[in-house]
């Protein structure tokens, strides 16, 4: 088993990442939970394929275990989703000794890590992550939340799992477009941080160094949330390509996927800054390359300047101004703050 310790001001909870670990998830659950009351929470994709075996695993423990499924997909990501959620946590009169299980992808942990963080102030909740996006990513570091009309993730909170248990074996029943999904936070971490899994990701075949891939990502991640828990210095680094990519996932209307807009993010952020004289020439291009490799179109279809427009409401951005996460060269990021009536043009 390979192990990780996320140690933020607030709390501190391991990761832990084993093939099979799913079927064995309450052994580790029961260790830092005591709650009684457990809540599944996950979607139609993922119940049918694994919520009878962490169901089955948590009530060999003595947890009574109750389940909540939800449509599949951005489009769920919603307040209203998190309503029924609090209905279904009254309705079984669940108490702030109880706790929740955050069973599925991204959007399934943003959904049952923000039910968690304010229902009935907090109840404790567990991450069980079972996309690669979510594996590498977003069930670590605690931001939790759901998307406005305005845009993706505008209410939310920071709050931290109590334990995150990964079972790559899960990945097995992803399609390629979901893998590939994942792959656009994985190179974003060779990007920002780390120049040798790029080189990796250059090379080698993903899927046979799937738990290396992860852990190293991990890595990255865990130390970043550890110095700047709520992103209010370093952490934003983590961000690189998503100032754009939530632009053009919420003018499709979410029609692409979040990996899939990071990496056209990416890609355009790191042309312009190459146009800037910031970027070292030939850093969009090898990103590019890296992106159509893992099966990630990079292409643009909409104009720069509707982009930026779109891009005003991130959460990055701070009065006129807004926080752009560049690269000086791959594995080596900087933080560039420009005005927000600049965007456009810097883009263009």
């Amino acid at each position: 088993m390979k192990q990780l310790i996320v140690n933020t001001k607030s709390s501190s909870y391991d990761i832990l990442i084993e093939k099979g670990i799913l079927s064995r998830c309450a052994e580790y659950i029961a260790q830092v939970i005591r709650g009684k009351k457990a809540m599944i929470i996950t979607d139609s994709n993922v119940a049918p394929l694994y919520l009878d075996t962490v169901s089955k695993s948590l009530t060999e423990y003595g947890f009574d275990v109750y389940s909540h499924i939800f449509t599949a997909g951005e489009k769920s990501k919603h307040l209203g989703t998190i309503s029924d959620i609090y209905d279904s946590l009254s309705e079984h009169d669940f108490t702030r000794k109880d706790f929740i299980v955050a069973l599925g992808g991204g959007v399934v942990g943003d959904i049952a890590g923000f039910a968690a963080a304010t229902y009935m102030r907090s109840i404790d909740f567990v991450q069980i992550p079972t996309t690669l996006l979510s594996q590498v990513d977003s069930s670590v570091g605690g931001k939790t939340g759901v998307d406005t009309k305005y845009g993706k993730n505008l209410v939310g909170a920071f709050y931290q799992p109590k334990l995150v248990v990964i079972d790559p074996l899960t990945l097995d029943t992803l399609s390629d477009h979901f893998f590939a999904d994942g792959m656009g936070e994985v190179i974003k971490y060779g990007c920002i941080k780390n120049s040798e899994l790029f080189s990796i990701l250059e090379k080698v075949d993903v899927k046979e160094n799937i738990e290396d891939i992860i852990l190293e990502c991990l890595k990255i991640k865990r130390d970043v949330v550890n110095e700047d828990e709520r992103e209010s210095g370093i952490r934003m680094i983590l961000n690189f390509g998503h100032t754009l990519g939530h632009s053009i996932e919420k003018m499709s209307e979410f029609s692409l996927s979040h990996g899939e807009c990071v990496a056209k993010g990416m890609v355009l952020i790191t042309k312009a800054s190459e146009n800037a004289g910031i970027t070292k020439k030939g850093t969009a291009e090898k990103i590019e390359k890296l992106c159509k490799k893992h099966h990630l179109d990079t292409s643009i279809t909409k104009s720069t300047k509707d982009i930026a427009q779109n891009a005003k409401n991130d959460k990055k951005g701070s009065g006129d101004k807004l926080n752009i996460v560049l690269l000086s060269d791959i594995g080596h990021y900087l933080i560039h703050t420009i005005e927000k009536d600049e965007f456009a043009q810097f883009l263009s």
